[in-house]
């Protein structure tokens, strides 16, 4: 309720006008500074009375760069304060909406030895993602393609997230000795019972219409329908939430979860995940693997991933459970700093090696198994920064977030 009445202030203070343009328009006409190469991997598209921002990477699945982020946070922040902008909305070219933060680069920036890139890609990244969540304005998120990691990250926040019979969700990160991040301890731990633990351990893909069923997405198309979307969103001259998605209904299709989907095996994933460590979800799986199909499968995406990951996973879920969205990134940044720095172990770097630069998809992890891994480990990942290195800043003063 408090979003709105702030809302609706803000939007009493506008000074409405009609635009008639529907067209791509230069980031300068946004009060952008010019860097042509930036602006190729995020477009802008203008419309009568919104603004959307295209991820433009379509041979990397729109994996988002430093400069990407930052080019969105300053697009997003001119778009908030521009009065003749009602609503603003995201979408990708190609095959993915967003495969989330390019790792590639960040495997080629760890071996050069340059940490300082790295993280200066998470920080710009959760700022932007907080943004998102703070947001004064109605904004929205396509998902037609690939959604996954980070790329889920920058389209939950926003106020309506729509799916396509072509979106496929995952947050893999754990199988690349990394955590689910972006929002994804905030995000995760708000689904029903334990799906989120169950998505962020085993790395499980999600449809469209899965999405939907489970809240993570507010909307569902079919993807050829998404140019009268599109269409009808360009014509509102309108600011109101409830107009908004009431035209995103107009095109919108009914949602039939398949009867093989994991969603209608909640009460197993319940039982199976609901313990407290992961050895003893590992024991639970294991006892019931003989005549569960869900077990079994589960247990081998397990024995996929880092060890150190799955415990980290774990309790960064546990704790996101009861964070608002800004103790949620920080606290997932400083666990990104520490898996770049290597102290405790090189699984990152490694895990990107396996699936993503040779593809050999056989990690060799520091920490071969889960009894190896000590809680010392673990809590060293979610320990305070040195004094030497900043935490995450978030205008939480200025920004309170509303999910």
């Amino acid at each position: 309720m408090q979003r709105f009445k702030s809302l609706s202030a803000l939007r009493r203070s506008f000074q409405r006008q009609s635009h008639s343009c529907y067209s791509t328009i230069s980031a300068q006409r946004d009060n952008y500074p010019q860097h042509h190469r930036f602006e190729e991997d995020v477009l802008v598209e203008g419309r009568a009375f919104s603004r959307a921002a295209i991820l433009n990477r379509p041979s990397q699945l729109n994996a988002i760069t430093t400069s990407m982020a930052g080019r969105l946070q300053r697009l997003y922040e001119s778009w908030e304060d521009n009065s003749q902008i009602g609503f603003v909305m995201m979408q990708g070219s190609g095959r993915a909406f967003c495969s989330g933060a390019d790792m590639v680069t960040i495997y080629r920036l760890l071996q050069e030895g340059n940490v300082t890139e790295c993280k200066e890609l998470f920080r710009t990244l959760y700022q932007f993602i907080y943004l998102l969540g703070t947001y004064l304005k109605p904004n929205l998120a396509i998902l037609d393609g690939i959604t996954m990691g980070g790329g889920a990250g920058i389209a939950v926040p926003g106020m309506f997230r729509i799916a396509t019979d072509k979106t496929v969700f995952a947050t893999p990160e754990v199988q690349m000795g990394f955590h689910p991040d972006a929002g994804a301890s905030f995000y995760l731990s708000r689904l029903p019972g334990y799906l989120g633990e169950f998505l962020a351990l085993t790395g499980e893909k999600l449809n469209g219409a899965e999405l939907v069923a489970c809240g993570i997405a507010t909307h569902y198309s079919l993807s050829g329908k998404l140019a009268w979307i599109e269409e009808r969103l360009g014509q509102l001259m309108t600011d109101d939430p409830s107009v908004i998605s009431d035209s995103l209904a107009q095109y919108g299709d009914l949602v039939y979860v398949d009867k093989t989907s994991v969603l209608h095996k909640i009460e197993r994933i319940d039982k199976y995940f609901c313990h407290d460590t992961v050895e003893e979800i590992v024991d639970a799986l294991k006892e019931a693997e003989s005549h569960d199909e869900l077990c079994s499968t589960a247990l081998k995406k397990l024995k996929e991933a880092s060890p150190l990951s799955l415990k980290i996973t774990l309790q960064s879920i546990r704790e996101g459970r009861f964070q608002p969205l800004d103790q949620c990134l920080g606290r997932e940044y400083r666990t990104s700093l520490h898996c770049i720095s290597k102290q405790v172990s090189g699984d990152f770097s490694e895990g990107i090696r396996a699936r993503l630069v040779d593809k050999d998809f056989a990690p060799k992890w520091d920490i071969p198994n889960l009894e190896a891994v000590t809680k010392d480990m673990v809590d060293s990942y979610f320990a305070p920064l040195p004094t030497s290195e900043p935490e995450l800043n978030l205008p939480t003063a200025l920004r309170e977030p509303f999910m």
